[in-house]
């Protein structure tokens, strides 16, 4: 069996999150703005529990972070570093 060195295989799982189109999306809009769910939810035209699941696995991989003001969550990146690899995905 190989074994990978830790980092490589975090890297690994932030591809992995990144690799579907609507989680894609959500960070490809959060090098730019801070967004609620219902924001998102009107962007990518999905069902609230299904844009909650995407942004279960961003946050677990730590690509994006929410912060709770009143009854809202306002989601943004957690590292800024990820602009740039979102640039590099998308040809920018």
């Amino acid at each position: 069996m190989a074994h990978y060195d830790q980092d490589l295989i975090d890297s690994s799982g932030v591809f992995r999150a990144l690799s579907h189109p609507a989680r894609l999306c959500v960070v490809n809009k959060l090098t730019t703005t801070v967004l609620t769910v219902g924001q998102m939810q009107e962007c990518l035209g999905m069902s609230q529990s299904n844009v909650s699941q995407h942004l279960s696995i961003l946050k677990s991989r730590g690509i994006i972070k929410g912060e709770r003001i009143g009854s809202e969550v306002f989601y943004s990146l957690a590292d800024d570093r990820m602009k740039d690899l979102v640039k590099i995905f998308l040809n920018d």
